[in-house]
């Protein structure tokens, strides 16, 4: 695995709320840079490259009268993103992306899939949500419900093609941590594709801490890993400001041991932080705690121990 601790780190945004219902998640980006990510990052000791944002329209000049709600729009955006991010790789970064609904994974998951090529590129989906729907399980028709189903295959043909023939990511090589709204349908097909799944439930039961173990270790023969963060992978009294809040979430202790288990690990090469709507939140509170956990996965420690 690359010494991604060490990596200089690439920012890329992508500004859009095209894949749900509710606006605000597309000032994600703006709220997470305005709670100092950058500075955070050189803090650490890292070199920083803010690559700017993904060109992205706002849902009131886009036509949808597709079933899957702004598809094109999506589609074009979601190309963008993964090009970018293949881009980013290739060029030795290690990416972080910001959102945004989590339909960005879209691409960003597919564009660092394809500058792996040859290589295996494996997913943790933290996330209150398993985003496992696809356009006929769908209750809503939004998008921002359907990216993993899509990078495993199981979406519309247009979105699943963003990366190339085929999935971008076996389910297999996904493991889920955090669930606890789970729609009837999605269930049965995540079950059907295979993929790992954590609920709150197993985390209430056995801890988080063996929760992440179990994970990383069924991760451990991947050559790349791509954590895809929502922010509403928190009890919505800690991050109040996200897209679709859940109740029962993480704490803010059990997110940041999340993030230290897998800094230790190292195996995470690649970032999403989506989901986080300002309009929501109090005083940048949770875009401030995004970059927190940001921090705590770069490798920030309480104090440095000889090992």
């Amino acid at each position: 695995m690359p010494d991604r601790p060490r990596r200089p780190v690439g920012i890329f945004g992508v500004p859009m709320d095209l894949g749900q219902d509710r606006r605000g998640v597309d000032m994600g980006p703006s709220a997470i840079r305005y709670a100092r990510i950058e500075l955070a990052l050189e803090e650490l000791g890292l070199e920083v490259t803010d690559l700017g944002n993904a060109g992205v329209p706002i849902p009131e000049v886009v036509a949808s009268r597709e079933e899957v709600r702004h598809l094109e729009a999506v589609r074009n955006v979601c190309s963008e993103a993964a090009q970018r991010a293949t881009a980013i790789v290739t060029d030795g970064l290690f990416p972080i992306f910001l959102g945004g609904d989590h339909s960005v994974s879209i691409g960003t998951v597919s564009g660092v899939a394809k500058a792996s090529a040859g290589a295996r590129t494996g997913v943790i989906w933290l996330d209150a949500h398993a985003d496992f729907n696809t356009p006929d399980s769908s209750p809503s028709g939004n998008i921002h419900g359907m990216p993993l189903a899509t990078l495993t295959g199981h979406g519309p043909p247009s979105l699943v093609e963003i990366g190339g023939p085929g999935p971008s990511v076996h389910a297999e090589d996904v493991v889920l941590i955090g669930l606890r709204s789970v729609d009837l349908e999605e269930r049965n097909l995540l079950r059907e594709a295979g993929a790992r799944a954590y609920t709150m439930k197993e985390i209430d039961a056995y801890g988080i801490a063996r929760v992440v173990r179990q994970a990383l270790k069924h991760l451990s023969h991947v050559d790349r890993v791509h954590l895809s963060f929502d922010l509403d992978a928190l009890d919505p009294e800690v991050a109040p400001g996200v897209g679709t809040p859940v109740r029962g979430g993480l704490t803010y202790r059990e997110a940041h041991l999340v993030m230290e288990l897998i800094n230790e690990a190292e195996i995470v090469t690649s970032l999403d932080v989506v989901e986080v709507n300002p309009i929501l939140d109090v005083r940048n509170g949770t875009a401030a705690l995004a970059v927190e956990l940001v921090e705590s996965l770069m490798g920030r420690r309480i104090i440095d121990l000889p090992r």
